[in-house]
């Protein structure tokens, strides 16, 4: 008997059944007195909102320290883990409320990182949304001083008249976002990398 091989399969859309949780967006409460929102839009190459993706956020906390805290999936309303989940709205829309992170180290901005998950992609993506200031830090940070100038924008986050940060994500196209490989040294990707 001859086996057929089955296709490859992506990692989309099936996540309202098995990534989404609730609170996962909510690394602190909003009442946090250093609560600030991070929201964007997940687009396709074609510059459509992606209706089904969903975004991870890991972090260092206000001061750079990286959490070792149990309790991810299981929110206690006052122990901060770093790691948050929220899946994007009908309109590609996600939103997290968090703390802004602290530098983690010499030669390190202050970063998000963020993975993306959504249909048509082979595996999930990695990328950074540095914050918009210090802009002495982003130029002094060993990555996103890697970057070719003309793509550095992609990894920083914008600024709400709120206080809050914007992060659009782009997979594809002009506006494509740089997105990193790991495990290795992190090395940026797209159509200049």
């Amino acid at each position: 008997m001859k086996l057929t091989p089955t296709p490859g399969q992506t990692v989309g859309p099936f996540f309202a059944f098995g990534l989404a949780f609730a609170g996962g967006e909510d690394l602190v409460d909003r009442t946090h007195p250093d609560a600030v929102r991070l929201h964007g839009t997940v687009y396709d190459g074609d510059g459509v909102p992606v209706p089904d993706a969903v975004v991870e956020l890991w972090q260092a906390d206000q001061h750079g320290a990286i959490s070792q805290e149990h309790g991810s999936l299981h929110r206690d309303g006052y122990t901060f883990t770093g790691w948050g989940r929220a899946a994007v709205d009908p309109n590609g829309h996600y939103s997290f409320t968090t703390v802004e992170p602290g530098s983690t180290g010499a030669g390190v901005a202050p970063y998000f990182l963020l993975t993306v998950f959504a249909r048509g992609l082979m595996d999930r993506l990695f990328t950074r949304a540095y914050l918009p200031e210090p802009v002495e830090a982003g130029d002094q940070d060993r990555l996103l001083s890697s970057v070719p100038e003309e793509r550095r924008g992609t990894l920083l986050a914008t600024r709400d008249s709120d206080g809050g940060l914007r992060f659009d994500i782009h997979l594809q196209g002009a506006l494509e976002t740089v997105f990193l490989t790991y495990p290795n040294t992190p090395q940026f990707t797209g159509p200049l990398g």
